[in-house]
């Protein structure tokens, strides 16, 4: 064969049911078990220290007079950027029928959905009061001609936040029904079978059904497409429609855009290569997958190294000396060792990858794909601060310094993250089962006529 195959060995059909189905009923290993401990204790100090920002009010921040967004909003764009990967995999990919998304989409899926939930936590503790949180929702109400700005971008981004997560929670849900009556039909207790068979709903694999959820797939993943697309653009005209120097651009749609599939993709690697090994999906997640999602991010890193390129060139070019002014600060300015590490992770590093031996080492993606999404984080934060730093009088600039309220709070959006994914592997199927027994009449067909 050409490509390698999608599937290692001779796998029949009940071999891939049970080792996909095996995490779901045996004791967790100590790994798991370990990594869960850790995940939970960074998860009860974010929600210890979210709490006392709530009580005491987001001076605990190291806000000041002219930096009025720090980590709060790099944060948000991080954890929405992570979330991009999801639904490109399950949506994009199925339309153009790529059958290496098969054993990764589930993954992916559930990582968007962990991500936007992380993500969420930021603008609603930036509200200052988040029990008003509910005011920025277009429902009929008593106060009258009291709404919110309409035309501010933030108020976008609850908009595109909200709908991106329903359809992807949807999307998500939608491709699980399958394998969640296959666990019914496999459970030995009562409470398991109850459970499942209430969330399979009432899935019976006649031709009928079949055919109408293949179809359902299809018009959820047209639905999802344009969420790819249009949710990052509108986190990035929150900068975009501003009209502070290294802002107001309008390559940042597109290049926002391009940078969080490349983030996403860099933490699908970092949690594939760790649940292949841990779970034993070595046969099912291959080599093959994690190549293709190396050649992805070879060329998204591409073209955000292209988008960093075109913002000096277009400041150059513009003759303005404010302009000018703002990316040289990026560079040599008090942040400029911020920027060194955003080049070095996500322009340099990538780069790497052109060598095969680096794109089928899951031990090297695993480094490389953390070192990319630091690389992702500083890019925020490079475009905060350094345009931020540097207001328009000199009188009022300052420098920024997190607290550690605000390193906690982030801390503990990863233990909700990773907290939610590891219980996500033992109690739902993190391979689609359904999709993957396609590749494995497929393979053997092609032998077959080899042969």
């Amino acid at each position: 064969m050409l490509r390698p195959a999608l599937i290692d060995g001779n796998v029949t059909l009940k071999e891939l049911t049970d080792d996909i189905n095996r995490p779901l009923n045996t004791k967790p290993g100590v790994a798991w078990t370990i990594g869960f401990l850790v995940a939970l204790a960074a998860l009860l100090l974010g929600v210890s220290l979210v709490a006392y920002q709530i009580k005491v009010g987001i001076g605990t921040w190291g806000l000041n007079k002219t930096i009025g967004w720090a980590f709060d909003i790099t944060n948000f764009v991080f954890w929405v950027g992570i979330g991009h990967a999801g639904t490109l995999i399950s949506a994009i990919l199925l339309l153009f029928r790529q059958k290496w998304r098969t054993s990764i989409n589930r993954s992916a899926e559930a990582m968007t959905i962990f991500a936007v939930m992380c993500a969420a936590i930021f603008p609603l503790i930036h509200m200052g009061r988040p029990w008003l949180a509910f005011w920025v929702f277009p429902y009929p109400n008593t106060r009258g001609s009291l709404w919110v700005n309409f035309r501010s971008p933030l108020l976008w981004d609850v908009f595109a936040i909200s709908t991106y997560f329903t359809v992807s929670l949807v999307f998500w849900y939608i491709g699980m029904i399958p394998d969640l009556a296959t666990v019914r039909d496999r459970a030995t207790g009562k409470i398991k079978k109850t459970i499942y068979g209430f969330l399979s709903l009432g899935w019976d694999g006649s031709h009928r059904t079949w055919s109408r959820y293949e179809a359902l797939c299809l018009i959820l993943a047209g639905l999802a497409t344009p969420l790819v697309v249009s949710v990052h653009t509108i986190v990035s005209m929150d900068f975009a429609t501003s009209v502070i120097p290294g802002w107001h651009t309008t390559i940042f749609p597109p290049y926002f855009v391009v940078g969080a599939v490349f983030s996403g993709f860099a933490m699908v690697t970092t949690l594939l290569v760790i649940t292949r090994k841990v779970m034993h999906l070595e046969k099912y997640i291959t080599i093959g997958h994690l190549e293709a999602i190396a050649k992805v991010i070879l060329v998204t890193g591409s073209i955000v190294g292209l988008a960093y390129m075109t913002e000096l060139f277009t400041a150059w070019y513009s003759g303005n000396y404010y302009e000018q002014f703002a990316f040289k600060n990026r560079i040599v300015g008090p942040y400029g060792w911020t920027y060194a590490i955003m080049v070095f992770c996500n322009v340099i590093t990538p780069q790497f990858l052109w060598f095969k031996k680096m794109r089928t080492t899951p031990a090297l993606l695993f480094v490389l794909s953390i070192i990319v999404n630091i690389g992702m984080w500083f890019e925020r934060f490079v475009i905060i601060m350094t345009s931020l730093s540097r207001d328009f009088l000199p009188s009022s600039w300052s420098l920024y310094k997190p607290t550690f309220v605000e390193v906690g709070t982030f801390i503990g959006t990863f233990g909700l993250f990773f907290t939610c994914f590891l219980l996500f592997v033992r109690v739902l199927p993190v391979v689609a089962m359904w999709e993957v027994k396609s590749l494995v009449g497929h393979h053997k067909e092609e032998d077959s006529h080899e042969s």
